[in-house]
């Protein structure tokens, strides 16, 4: 049975959790309907859509700062009992310091799992249409591309006709046994192309040795052909890049088609390890957050637990950051990038506890 004092602390949390989610959605939202309305108005789209779009952005954004979120969210639930002299409730039940923390840590992890088991799938569901909007808006013409057990498929726009493009693989910056139909704008097939080897280190596709189908005839040409498209090698790699569109099963999808088509997939690891890291993430965040409350003077004003809690996060961050380059560069296991700063953390939250209770 939860206790009374335990659904009271467990209520205030929340609370305070709920407060900072929505000024962290309300500010990011404002940053980033200037950047949609910029996007949208040159198109002529509806007046709402830059403030459809933009909220439908914000949830992945916030994804990335929760566990600051809720970093914030301790400080200012310990501010409020010791302002109150609500943590007497703790000595008055024979309970300590860790009580309490061991309390808002289960619940950071609970919370954690809620975020990987719905609110992941739902924000990456409206990602994926946010995405797709863009790309119809988008001035370069394209209307993406598609990986399958077929290879790698493109569809592409160029001087008013409309071009399928089919590889079975790429490999550094060509794409191996090419088909390429031009049709019209109405569809209409004008010719066929057949390639062994295309270069697309740049928008302008070499095409080696193309033979051409065209009028029910075949042409071989012994000399290269070139093809002004909307796509390069570095494009077509970081068209899948946007990860937080894909729930878990299309990013575990995603990673076999990448291997297949010779793709590294380290970045779709680092990340999947790091959404279903989030739960003991978010624990952490909170045990260390807890700690450096109970163990700064209470004559301190406000405004300097918030501003530590600003720098700290800041820190963490860009911790986080260094390791991931180092995990998707191969300078240490992709595993280990993700896992090593949380080790971390939880090291010095250990430390941080040996004599909190003295506090």
């Amino acid at each position: 049975m939860i206790k009374t004092y335990d659904k009271y602390f467990i209520s205030l949390f929340c609370k305070k959790l709920l407060l900072i989610f929505l000024i962290f959605f309300s500010l990011t939202f404002i940053l980033t309907i200037f950047e949609e309305i910029t996007f949208f108005n040159e198109t002529q789209s509806k007046f709402y859509l830059p403030f459809l779009i933009a909220i439908m952005d914000v949830p992945t954004t916030i994804l990335e700062i929760f566990p600051f979120i809720l970093l914030i969210s301790t400080q200012l639930f310990f501010l409020e009992i010791i302002k109150k002299k609500e943590n007497e409730l703790i000595k008055i039940n024979n309970l300590n310091n860790f009580y309490i923390i061991k309390l808002l840590s289960i619940c950071a992890f609970l919370f954690g799992v809620l975020i990987i088991t719905i609110y992941y799938p739902f924000s990456s569901k409206l990602k994926f249409i946010y995405s797709d909007v863009k790309n119809i808006y988008s001035k370069d013409g394209k209307y993406l591309k598609h990986y399958n057990e077929n290879g790698l498929w493109i569809k592409d726009e160029i001087n008013n006709h409309i071009y399928i493009i089919n590889a079975s693989k790429t490999k550094d910056n060509f794409l191996s046994e090419v088909f390429i139909s031009k049709f019209t704008k109405e569809f209409r097939l004008v010719e066929n192309i057949f390639s062994k080897k295309i270069d697309i280190s740049s928008n302008n596709w070499v095409i080696k040795e193309p033979i051409i189908f065209k009028n029910n005839y075949q042409i071989e040409s012994k000399e290269d052909l070139i093809l002004n498209s909307h796509f390069n090698i570095k494009k077509i790699n970081n068209t899948f890049k946007d990860l937080n569109s894909l729930n878990i099963l299309q990013l575990i999808e995603i990673k076999k088609e990448s291997e297949l088509l010779g793709y590294s997939s380290k970045d779709i690891d680092l990340h999947i390890l790091k959404i279903i890291s989030l739960p003991i993430y978010f624990a952490i965040m909170v045990i260390i957050s807890s700690i450096i409350m109970l163990n700064i003077p209470r004559d301190k004003p406000y405004i300097f637990h918030i501003l530590l809690g600003i720098l700290l996060s800041v820190v963490i961050y860009y911790i986080n950051n260094i390791f991931n380059i180092f995990g998707l560069t191969n300078k240490i296991p992709t595993y280990l990038s993700v896992f090593f700063p949380i080790i971390l953390l939880s090291i010095i939250s250990l430390i941080g506890l040996i004599r909190i209770n003295e506090k």
